[in-house]
């Protein structure tokens, strides 16, 4: 099962360590408690929009980047065949066995609601 608070928290982690930060660089920064910002990164707490916001300031990336990450690894989760946040899949949705390559016209087993594309490439490893 994927949570929302656990994609949330491993995104700002990723962030923090690609910038070469320390937890307690970014939670200075942040005013937020050291260990706090542990548990939200370790996704065991959930954050308010407005640490959320002191979090991206101090970690000098847009509140609205960390959220396209975010959303892009639920897609990815979903495409997996993880029920998000312990909800079940809808009986009539399908998801296709393989992605389809981008710009082929095969079926893309979305009952005619468009191309997946390639998640993977949006996806950061």
């Amino acid at each position: 099962m994927v949570l929302l608070r656990q994609l949330l928290g491993d995104v700002l982690r990723r962030l923090r360590i690609r910038q070469g930060r320390t937890l307690r660089e970014v939670s200075a920064s942040a005013r937020v408690s050291l260990g706090y910002l542990s548990e939200v990164e370790r996704g065991r707490k959930e954050a308010s929009s407005e640490l959320l916001a002191a979090i991206c300031a101090a970690l000098d990336t847009p509140l609205s980047q960390v959220f396209r990450e975010v959303s892009d690894n639920f897609a990815f989760a979903e495409l997996q065949n993880e029920p998000a946040l312990g909800v079940p899949r809808e009986p009539g949705l399908r998801v296709p066995a393989a992605v389809p390559e981008a710009g082929t016209s095969a079926d893309d087993g979305l009952d005619g609601m468009g191309s997946v594309g390639d998640i993977t490439d949006m996806v950061p490893v």
